[in-house]
C-alpha cells in the first residue's frame, strides 16, 4: 500500500463517483479503479458498492474512510509544523471560534500568545459549535471556543468566561432602561434569535428565559450571526436576547439591556483533544489558569 492509494481512495470515498474522483485527481478513470481495486485486494475486503448508477461506501469503507481522513490530515498538518520549525517559528496553532469569542477571550489569548511565545503563529477561522467539535476530533484544529453544555467523550472542555445575557431593542425603543424590569415586558414582540443550529443548549436557555417570565416567545427570524441578528433589530423587525458581551464591536442603532434577576447565564469554553500530537498546544494551556 502507497500513500497515493490512500489519497485516491479518499476522493471516490468523498465524491462517491469515479469519473468526478478521476478528474479531481488528474488520472484516467480506468487508471482510478486499477488503483482502488489493487487497493481492495491487499487489504481483503470490499469497499465500495457501485453499478452503473451508484457508488457506495461498504460498512468497511466508511471505517476506513475515517481513518484514511485522520491519516492525511495528520500528515498534512506534520508538514505545515515543519516549515513553521525550519523558517525559524515553533510551530502553529488552529483555533476555531464563535464570533462571541472575538470581542474580548481571543484578543487576550493573542496577546499572551505573541507576549509568552513569540514563535508560535496562529490560524483562525469563525465557525459554528458543531463544526469546531468535529474539525478538533479530526485533528483540523487545536483548539476551539464553544458555547456548550458538554462534548464528546475524546474531548476535554475548560470554561473560560461566564457572561449575562442581554435584551437587544432599537436605539428608540420607548422602553429604557431604567424602566426595564422583566423580558415579560417584551412578551406580544416579534424575536430574533440564534438558530438552534448555533447551540441547542443556548437556544434551549433562551426559551427558559422566556418561559421563567410568563411566556413563548414569538419566533420571527433565525441566524446563526450576530450581526445578521444586530440589523435586523436595528431596522425594527424585532428584538433579541444575546451574550452581554456581544455589545462591544459593533456602531449600531441597538441598545443592550442586561436582564435583571434571572438564573440563566451563559459560559464560553474552550475545547481540545487530549490526543492531538501537536507539539505546541501544551504550551498554551498555562494561559487558560
Amino acid at each position: 500500500m502507497e500513500l497515493r492509494h490512500l489519497s485516491y481512495f479518499q476522493a471516490v470515498a468523498e465524491e462517491l463517483n469515479y469519473r468526478k474522483a478521476a478528474e479531481r485527481l488528474f488520472i484516467s478513470q480506468p487508471g482510478l479503479s486499477r488503483q482502488i481495486k489493487q487497493l481492495e485486494e491487499e487489504l481483503g475486503v470490499q469497499l465500495f458498492e457501485r453499478d452503473k448508477k451508484h457508488v457506495e461506501l461498504t460498512v468497511a469503507g466508511a471505517y476506513l474512510k475515517e481513518e484514511v481522513d485522520f491519516v492525511l490530515n495528520h500528515l498534512e498538518s506534520t508538514k505545515q509544523q515543519l516549515l513553521e520549525i525550519a523558517e525559524g517559528r515553533e510551530g502553529e496553532l488552529r483555533i476555531g471560534f464563535l464570533g462571541s469569542a472575538s470581542n474580548q477571550v481571543l484578543p487576550d489569548l493573542l496577546k499572551k500568545l505573541s507576549l509568552n511565545f513569540p514563535k508560535i503563529t496562529t490560524s483562525l477561522e469563525e465557525l459554528s459549535n458543531q463544526t469546531q467539535v468535529e474539525m478538533i476530533q479530526k485533528d483540523k484544529l487545536d483548539l476551539g471556543f464553544v458555547r456548550l453544555a458538554s462534548v464528546p467523550e475524546d474531548l476535554e472542555m475548560k470554561p473560560v468566561f461566564r457572561d449575562t445575557f442581554s435584551l437587544v431593542v432599537p436605539a428608540d425603543h420607548p422602553i429604557q432602561s431604567k424602566d426595564f424590569k422583566s423580558v415579560g415586558q417584551f412578551a406580544t414582540e416579534p424575536f430574533i434569535l440564534f438558530s438552534s443550529d448555533y447551540s441547542n443548549y443556548y437556544y434551549e436557555q433562551i426559551m427558559g428565559i422566556c418561559r421563567d417570565a410568563g411566556f413563548m416567545p414569538k419566533i420571527k427570524h433565525k441566524s446563526v450571526h450576530a450581526l445578521t441578528i444586530f440589523r435586523l433589530v436595528e431596522n425594527g423587525l424585532g428584538i433579541a436576547i444575546v451574550p452581554t458581551s456581544l455589545k462591544e464591536g459593533y456602531e449600531l442603532k441597538v441598545r443592550f439591556m442586561e436582564i435583571p434577576e434571572i438564573s440563566q447565564f451563559t459560559e464560553l469554553s474552550v475545547i481540545w483533544k487530549p490526543e492531538n500530537r501537536n507539539p505546541v498546544l501544551g504550551k498554551v494551556f498555562s494561559l487558560f489558569s
